[in-house]
């Protein structure tokens, strides 16, 4: 699934993406680090993978989105 990036705390590496649709999701640490990443900027084009559905949706990979 393809998101883009909301809000990033580089300390925790926690944060935020939004859908396409305009519904924020919050990432965890584990989340992030799990893609292999370094920063994310607001704005950029992340793929992400989750688990669950609807109130229970839960990320559990963050990445960058490449062509």
């Amino acid at each position: 699934m393809q998101a883009t990036a909301y809000t990033y705390d580089p300390e925790t590496h926690a944060g935020q993406v939004l859908l396409d649709d305009g519904t924020p999701v919050p990432f965890d640490g584990p989340a992030f680090a799990a893609g292999g990443l370094r920063l994310l900027r607001p704005g950029q084009r992340v793929r992400i993978e989750t688990e669950g559905t609807g109130a229970d949706l839960r990320i559990t990979l963050v990445t960058l989105q490449t062509l």
